[in-house]
């Protein structure tokens, strides 16, 4: 490592030492934060079953940056090499439609044997593995509805896909020896304004029953539901809404996901953070980037980003929040939106750990607000980079935007070579 590094990390931990903030145990904790990094970032949600099929369920990706994985194969090396770039131990997560199989076989038929080669390459990287069944992109989605739709016979065959889903998570959890989140999204809508909202969302509850009533082993495998304010084709109404699965995961003991872009373009979900886990077991969040709509663009350190972060440090909810990234950037290369995403991330939580907690509800809890203001914006000035860049360094991994130097050599070497 270099002196300077060195010297700037020593520097900077005397500054923090002042408020009573150990910054080696702030770095020893950063190491145990996984992040799970979303595989549909990789090739732009195509997946490789029914690859040619196009996008539907409200999901768009713009953008024909070269160089996209086209087979499993390419998926893992990208994520390979996007991994060698951040510091930590991560997850990645999966979605159905990235089976691993030379198998013909429909959603509904899926097993944890279309996924052994996943799990084979993440016992050698390390990893763990997340899942979500695909409820879009397919013929019985085309009409805008699954779960919840009115004929018996889809819905039988979404929640068939489902039960599968949750049994793939199982086997995840149970060979790789760390829980999976297998997180159930729906994009069942209408586009405009509907005469029965009810009878969609009875049908839903209804097949969520049947999907959780299958006994899973909970050490393996925790179940996640996730909600959505509007989509391309549910303008107007969501079946699965904010509150119908706050009520749902709280009568059911499930785990509720916050989306970041699944709200309304001036709604923030970093207050919502307390409020669920002070009710819910249990928080999974999918960071992302809305503007003005769920459009999913690269996590950059907002403070949207930084202020989730500081809620999951300051209520001390970290152990039991799950993180995922939830974007895909087809504009700009799909590693280099990886890797600063998740960079992001990281730099926003050791931000928030780098804060005098403690002193400063102490201050708050005393009435003196002005001190709580002042302290609260200088420290938005200290130098938490100092300590990210030896904390990449210890790690083996490139430090600033030494990063890009790789993502590029890679793209020359490997990306510009594929058809």
């Amino acid at each position: 490592m270099e002196q300077s590094l060195i010297n700037c990390y020593n520097e900077a931990k005397k500054l923090y030492e002042q408020h009573g903030i150990d910054v080696e145990k702030v770095v020893e904790e950063l190491t145990e934060i996984k992040i799970s990094l979303h595989c549909w970032q990789g090739d732009d949600v195509r997946g490789f079953m029914n690859k040619d099929k196009e996008l539907s369920g409200g999901i768009a990706v713009t953008g024909s940056y070269p160089g996209r994985a086209g087979t499993p194969e390419e998926l893992r090396s990208d994520l390979e090499q996007a991994l060698s770039l951040i510091p930590g131990k991560h997850k990645v997560n999966l979605h159905a439609i990235y089976a691993d199989t030379d198998e013909i076989v429909d959603l509904d038929e899926l097993a944890p044997r279309h996924f052994e080669k996943w799990v084979q390459w993440a016992k050698e990287q390390g990893l763990g593995l997340d899942f979500n069944p695909t409820c879009f992109s397919h013929d019985k989605a085309k009409d805008g509805f699954t779960l919840s739709h009115p004929d018996p016979e889809i819905r039988e065959f979404w929640i068939a896909h489902c039960k599968a889903s949750r049994r793939i998570s199982e086997y995840f959890g149970q060979s790789l020896g760390q829980p999976s989140v297998n997180n159930i999204w729906v994009p069942d809508g209408y586009k405009d304004t509907p005469i029965d909202r009810l009878s969609p969302r009875v049908r839903l509850t209804e097949s969520l029953d049947e999907i959780f009533s299958d006994g899973i082993n909970g050490n393996y495998s925790i179940d996640a539901v996730e909600s959505k304010l509007f989509g391309i084709g549910s303008e107007s109404y969501v079946v699965g809404s904010h509150e119908f699965y706050m009520g749902y995961a709280l009568t059911r003991g499930k785990t509720i996901c916050f989306d970041a872009g699944h709200f309304h373009p001036t709604e923030t979900i970093s207050n919502k953070l307390s409020s669920w886990l002070l009710f819910g077991e249990r928080l999974l969040l999918h960071v992302s980037r809305p503007v003005r709509w769920d459009s999913d663009h690269v996590v950059t350190m907002d403070d949207e980003l930084l202020e989730i972060a500081r809620e999951l440090v300051r209520g001390n909810l970290l152990d039991r929040t799950h993180i995922g990234l939830d974007f895909f950037d087809g504009s700009i290369n799909h590693i280099a939106a990886w890797v600063i995403g998740t960079r992001n991330t990281l730099k926003a939580l050791l931000r928030a750990k780098l804060e005098p907690v403690d002193l400063l509800k102490q201050i708050e809890q005393s009435g003196d607000y002005t001190s709580r203001l002042a302290l609260v914006e200088e420290f938005k000035s200290y130098p938490f980079g100092a300590v990210w860049d030896y904390y990449c360094a210890n790690s083996g991994v490139p430090v600033r935007e030494n990063w890009l130097s790789e993502v590029k050599r890679y793209e020359h070497d490997i990306l510009s070579k594929r058809g």
